[in-house]
């Protein structure tokens, strides 16, 4: 699946989309997500529906999503019937609901995306049986040397290794896609971590109940082909 372009005015449709009649829902997410939301509309004919992505390395930023998230929604009134935000908190410490609360948008539910795409229950589970888990997606399996290696500055200074993952006991990599290639990457990142090794393929999880949901017409429901 290719990585969607935005268009000049920072929003990515679907074929048959718009900023007219047939794009009634924006989508505000974080742009780890644009691939698996990309897909997951195509597939299921959602041309109703128009994202809009905020960059992935704000992951690595949490600070910078609550106004981040509020001038897209503001930037989107009166052009969208309904809005919706593809962030869980995300590390913002609750002010992304605070802002959310004040603009009057719903988001999907969880603390971070490893909650929503492997089940909150599921995930809280995995967290009792080991705490020390770090988990890796899809994406950040992809982005794992951009995003964890030089994001940390383990490549220039590889000694906080152990500053950062010493607590850590185990790699769990939360698999999308059921893709080899992706899981020998996941595999070499918790070697380098000097961690264990879990592979769960939980696919879209929570994210395709939520897109379900909103998915639905404002007059009507929409024609769901969910391939998740």
């Amino acid at each position: 699946m290719p990585a969607p372009a935005p268009h000049a005015d920072g929003f990515v449709r679907r074929p048959g989309g718009g900023s007219g009649s047939s794009a009634r829902t924006l989508l505000i997410a974080c742009g780890a997500l644009a691939r698996e939301i990309v897909w997951l509309t195509k597939v299921n004919r959602w041309t109703h529906l128009t994202v809009a992505c905020l960059p992935a390395h704000y992951h690595n930023t949490p600070q910078l999503i609550p106004d981040a998230v509020r001038r897209k929604i503001r930037d989107a009134r009166g052009r969208f019937e309904r809005i919706y935000v593809l962030y869980a908190d995300c590390g913002t410490g609750g002010q992304l609901d605070a802002v959310l609360a004040e603009e009057k948008v719903e988001r999907i539910a969880g603390p971070h995306c490893y909650s929503f795409f492997a089940g909150a229950a599921d995930f809280d589970a995995m967290m009792e049986d080991e705490p020390g888990s770090f988990f890796l997606t899809d994406y950040l399996t992809r982005h794992f040397e951009r995003l964890v290696i030089q994001g940390l500055a383990l490549d220039r200074h590889p000694e906080l290794l152990k500053d950062y993952f010493g607590h850590y006991r185990r790699l769990v990599y939360l698999a999308q896609t059921d893709d080899a290639a992706l899981t020998a990457q996941a595999e070499k990142a918790a070697q380098r971590l000097g961690l264990a090794f879990e592979r769960r393929f939980t696919g879209f999880g929570e994210l395709a109940d939520f897109l379900v949901r909103t998915s639905k017409e404002p007059h009507g429901d929409a024609d769901h082909r969910l391939l998740a």
